[in-house]
């Protein structure tokens, strides 16, 4: 997503922020932290400050972040206390459901749980530690990683392909098997029923 961002000067905690998605790929997470930890310690800081969160203020002046929820859960793992946030809008003047349905209609939040089922705004987890794993999410990460589709601003477009995947490959075979589930993906990426996904690369010549 790209948004206009209005940076705060002050750092926020890590721990209030509010998820707008149920669910991340902890497969994506991992990656994250991995990439995290190969920066050298006197580069750290200038990541964090060329990676700012973007959120929305909410009622009660709480933070929530509507992208980058995988980077703001794989610092919180990695005992990172503080990041820059970049304010995408204020709407701490609103009332609570005028907030949600707000969100809901800008494509500010996810609300499926990690069976692919849209749930109510109160389901949201109160802190990024809460987000539960779906590994169809951290599969489409790794079939974009690999060349499957194009990166796209649509939003919460990997979640999309996660969607299709989810319908198309065992839950078992993602969660134990993620080497074969990739290269299954990566079949099945390149279908024309596939066509609708945002960053569809199209069906290979020859094949």
């Amino acid at each position: 997503m790209r948004f206009a961002r209005e940076p705060r000067i002050h750092p926020v905690a890590i721990a209030e922020l509010r998820p707008t998605q149920i669910t991340v790929g902890l497969g994506e997470v991992a990656e994250k932290r991995r990439e995290w930890r190969a920066h050298p310690e006197g580069k750290k800081a200038d990541f964090l400050g060329s990676h700012l969160i973007p959120v929305v203020l909410g009622p009660k002046g709480r933070f929530y972040v509507i992208d980058h929820h995988h980077l703001a859960r794989a610092l919180f793992d990695e005992g990172v206390v503080e990041i820059a946030v970049t304010v995408v809008s204020d709407l701490s003047g609103l009332e609570a459901e005028a907030f949600w349905v707000y969100l809901d209609n800008r494509a500010w939040m996810h609300l499926y749980d990690a069976d692919g089922v849209r749930q109510d705004h109160k389901k949201l987890p109160k802190h990024v530690e809460g987000m539960v794993d779906d590994p169809f999410r951290s599969l489409a990460g790794a079939l974009r990683r690999a060349g499957g589709y194009a990166k796209d601003t649509t939003p919460f477009s990997e979640f999309l392909w996660a969607d299709f995947l989810r319908r198309r490959i065992k839950g078992k075979q993602a969660s134990a098997q993620p080497d074969a589930a990739l290269v299954e993906a990566m079949r099945l990426a390149k279908l024309p029923e596939a066509g609708y996904l945002p960053g569809w690369c199209g069906p290979v010549v020859g094949e």
